[in-house]
């Protein structure tokens, strides 16, 4: 009987190094299929900027410039492409309620910058000073 007891069963191991590869593998799956949002709403190619900080901003309102100097304001769910006169006078609305709201700025790479300081001027003269630029 002593022969029966003196054999010692050998411990079950777990063998992690192929289950580490198939998480990684399924990392790298969820990875390459995601799908990720772009500023991609009017085709425009946002300018590159290094030391650019998050972009997305809530409580703001949204000016998008094309390459050939069209406006879109954007409020909420609210979106319209407007003219400079339109805009100054949707810009003074916003002004009228808070002046602590901010301006987001989007614009092409190969915007004119006339377009680009056009709007910025348009808002400070309705009192919105908060203004920032979106980029990539």
């Amino acid at each position: 009987m002593s022969s029966l007891y003196s054999k010692r069963r050998k411990r079950p191991e777990l063998n992690l190094v192929p289950l580490i590869d198939v998480l990684v593998m399924l990392i790298f799956f969820a990875f390459v299929t995601m799908q990720f949002r772009t500023a991609m709403t009017m085709n425009l190619t946002l300018p590159k900027v290094e030391t650019a900080g998050k972009s997305e901003l809530k409580d703001s309102v949204t000016i998008t410039i094309t390459k050939e100097g069209e406006f879109t304001f954007q409020s909420g769910t609210r979106s319209a492409r407007v003219t400079n006169d339109e805009l100054a006078r949707l810009l003074n609305e916003v002004g009228g309620i808070t002046k602590d709201i901010t301006v987001l700025i989007r614009s092409d790479e190969n915007t004119p910058l006339r377009f680009i300081t056009e709007a910025m001027d348009t808002c400070r003269k309705n009192g919105l000073n908060k203004i920032r630029l979106q980029s990539r």
